[in-house]
């Protein structure tokens, strides 16, 4: 099948642009008529695979076997390559697209990556999976959606961003966690935070729309220091993972996350 855009529609209400070409990103989410996601140059949400957030130096093991990442965020290298990628359409339908992408150099390791993207008249749901075609490896899922800020119109407030994490990760100079888990601080944030019984935020556009972002991981990183979007990141682990915490994808037992936004108007 072509990689050209798919447009997901549900009840008349809600529609959702994937665009397996630029990354396999949701290029939009529509509610009413109203885009949720940000547009312009950071915008929609894409995915963060074969890692999320930042991989200290480039540099990660696997074993004993040592491997180097090119540095797109210096002296970092940041959320994956896949979002770098074009995806392939393995299948669609009006509320459901399957898309896919093989993981290439410069990640060391052959895999396949797989996106379900379902909408529904008051839900959003990805789920995502790595796969390993040989060896071993640590991998990363994660997504990284822009919502806006503002959904405009007359009156219309900023959102409000509610969540009760166990914990935050102490941030250290270089953006990454220290290994320390702290009581959580108030915003604005760029901070990792555990939520032991799954990923939990919710976003209220007061008067307008409210919006849950749940996963069953335990790792979301909020990233609200910017003035025109709200950034709530379901994660398998947190940022430096691939060194701290690392996830093997073996040849019987991929990676598997899924995260549900569900929405309601107020």
């Amino acid at each position: 099948m072509s990689n050209e855009d798919i447009t997901l529609t549900a009840g008349g209400n809600a529609e959702a642009t994937v665009q397996p070409a630029n990354g396999g990103r949701i290029g939009g989410l529509r509610v009413d008529g109203v885009e949720l996601l940000r547009q312009g140059a950071k915008f929609g949400c894409f995915p963060m695979v074969p890692w999320c957030g930042r991989t200290r130096d480039g540099r990660f093991l696997n074993g004993a076997t040592a491997h180097q990442l090119p540095l797109n965020s210096p002296p970092h290298a940041i959320h994956g390559t896949a979002r770098d990628g074009s995806w392939r359409t393995a299948r669609r339908s009006e509320a459901e697209a399957v898309i896919t992408y093989d993981l290439v150099d410069p990640w060391p390791y052959a895999g396949r990556v797989t996106q379900a993207v379902t909408l529904t008249e008051n839900s959003l749901t990805l789920t995502m999976s790595v796969e390993t075609y040989d060896d071993s490896f640590p991998a990363q899922i994660g997504w990284h959606p822009w919502f806006n800020r503002n959904l405009g119109g007359e009156g219309g407030e900023d959102v409000r961003v509610d969540f009760a994490p166990t914990w935050q990760e102490e941030r250290g100079d270089d953006h990454l966690p220290t290994g320390r888990r702290i009581d959580p601080k108030p915003g604005p944030w760029d901070d990792c935070f555990g939520m032991p019984d799954g990923v939990d935020v919710t976003l209220t556009w007061p008067g307008r729309l409210e919006l849950k972002v749940a996963s069953r991981e335990e790792w979301v990183v909020v990233y609200d220091e910017q003035e025109a979007a709200v950034c709530v990141e379901p994660q398998t682990g947190p940022p430096n993972g691939l060194n701290t915490l690392p996830r093997l994808v073996t040849p019987i037992e991929p990676l598997e996350a899924t995260t549900t936004w569900t929405w309601r108007r107020l």
